[in-house]
């Protein structure tokens, strides 16, 4: 079995409108925290700026939390910008349903697939593992990697799941010979 792996490359763009310009693109720049005390309540939010107009805006990462609610070591995190918890904050779907947007991921990704499957005798299997919940759809995951036309995929490929629905999940899939 051959392994491919889809590994994300940068951040996603936001898809956010701009209160300033109406434009729907923000994206977190280098990932910054904005942590703010109100007595002992702690206010945490994600910093995006606007793509076209720079306008910086918040997403609500927690509000009106008590400072004993969170662990030192996290709360440090925050105040440091760890660019490890920007990613796993922004990729957190509650937050994206909570700040009403949605991940822009066109991109911000790359398949790493291996070569080895030309010298393989038919049938050749193969497992996709994605390192973070990058969506896209099989059909198009696979010709890609296998520079092949998307008819042809769906010609030659025998996959348990659709091809056609977009995913963000592993799964594998089966190439058989051409004709």
């Amino acid at each position: 079995m051959l392994p491919w792996v889809v590994r994300r490359t940068r951040l996603p763009l936001l898809s956010l409108r701009c209160v300033d310009c109406r434009s729907e693109s923000a994206t977190t720049g280098e990932g910054r925290f904005r942590v703010n005390a109100n007595g002992k309540l702690l206010d945490v939010w994600l910093l995006v700026r606007c793509v076209f107009c720079d306008r910086t805006s918040k997403l609500t990462v927690h509000e009106r939390a008590p400072v004993g609610s969170f662990d030192p070591t996290e709360l440090e995190r925050y105040h440091d910008n760890d660019p490890e918890l920007v990613a796993s904050t922004l990729l957190d779907p509650l937050l994206a349903r909570r700040n009403r947007f949605t991940l822009d991921w066109k991109g911000a990704w790359r398949l790493d697939a291996s070569s080895e499957w030309l010298d393989e005798a038919w049938p050749v299997r193969v497992e996709v593992v994605f390192e973070d919940p990058v969506p896209v759809r099989p059909e198009r995951l696979i010709a890609q990697g296998l520079g092949l036309s998307r008819n042809e995929v769906l010609r030659r490929i025998k996959c348990d799941i659709s091809l056609r629905r977009s995913t963000s999940s592993g799964f594998t899939f089966t190439v058989m010979a051409g004709d």
